[in-house]
């Protein structure tokens, strides 16, 4: 069968449906995709891991008993089998960062810029790093330059209801935009997103975990549930590409030091006018597998009699 066919029978024989509904049942559901997505994502990871010459192996996800504090991640992986098993663990970039911080805003993108300019490729941190952003912007953005400042439409409702005595610029701002309804100012947002995603997307973590589980005592992961971290960056980038840290190496959460923090900066990703991408990445983050591996030590690695792998096989042609 070719791949078509072998899609159609797996829809029918799985879902009892077409391809058709399938399909729309997908496009319908964001967290469906992003299961997908996730799983992609493992399976690409694995596939790589398995290229550069290590084994590895899927760690249970229905733990028989309890399970154990360290084994928090998606695979088990070793060199050669002379080598230590150690727990790598499989995560995606935040999706809305640039949303979240406001970067469609002027002052908020320089800022974001600044705070980060050691990372930056274009930025000599030799001169004086604000007109470097300025003229920046000014070359690969010029409608940011002097663009609005755009407020979410909850924001300008809660803001107007209890008004400053004093004509602010905020003030005027957020009259000029209460004459919009909210699916024109959701666009306008859009719209300026997808401007500056253009031609600079920011690489940002999310790791969040259920609180109590295990050892923990917030809803981050602890330090010690696994070895080393993958973080596919498919979403800023043109592909699934991977980049790798030693929890370790992470600043630890300002509640909990034995906690990783659910943000990190990674790092920036630059779209080129030939169509390449421009990665510039904080120190603790590497595209390289087998360097941050060397950061391991075998006074970490698990018990191999503590090991629950998963040998689950789905049968999905006949």
């Amino acid at each position: 069968m070719n791949i078509f066919q072998r899609l159609e029978a797996f829809v029918t024989n799985t879902f009892k449906t077409t391809l058709d509904i399938f399909l729309e049942a997908l496009k319908m559901s964001p967290n469906a995709q992003g299961y997908v997505s996730g799983s992609i994502s493992e399976l690409l990871l694995k596939k790589n891991l398995q290229e550069l010459g290590f084994e590895v192996k899927r760690i249970r996800e229905k733990w028989e008993g309890k399970k154990h504090s360290q084994h928090h991640g998606d695979f088990y992986f070793r060199k050669n089998d002379q080598s230590p098993w150690f727990v790598l663990e499989s995560k995606g970039v935040k999706s809305n960062t640039e949303h979240w911080n406001k970067l469609y805003n002027y002052p908020k993108l320089k800022k974001v810029l600044f705070d980060y300019q050691e990372l930056i490729h274009w930025i000599d941190t030799a001169k004086e790093v604000e007109p470097q952003i300025e003229k920046w912007i000014a070359e690969n953005l010029p409608e940011m330059v002097n663009s609005p400042t755009l407020y979410s439409f909850e924001e300008i409702q809660d803001y107007l209801k209890t008004p400053p005595k004093k004509e602010t610029d905020k003030l005027v701002s957020m009259k000029e935009l209460a004459n919009y309804t909210r699916d024109e100012i959701d666009k306008m947002i859009k719209d300026k997103l997808m401007y500056l995603m253009s031609k600079v997307r920011v690489l940002d973590t999310h790791f969040v975990s259920g609180a109590g589980g295990g050892e923990r005592t917030q809803a981050t992961p602890r330090k010690d549930e696994f070895n080393l971290i993958s973080v596919d960056i498919f979403l800023r980038f043109n592909e699934h590409k991977f980049l790798f840290a030693n929890p370790k190496h992470l600043d630890s959460s300002g509640k909990d030091a034995n906690h990783l923090q659910q943000n990190y900066i990674m790092g920036f990703v630059f779209p080129q006018t030939d169509g390449s991408f421009k990665l510039d990445l904080t120190d603790e983050w590497s595209e390289d597998f087998n360097e941050v591996c060397e950061t391991l030590i075998a006074a970490d690695a698990v018990n191999e009699n503590d090991m629950q792998i998963d040998n689950r096989n789905v049968v999905v042609e006949n």
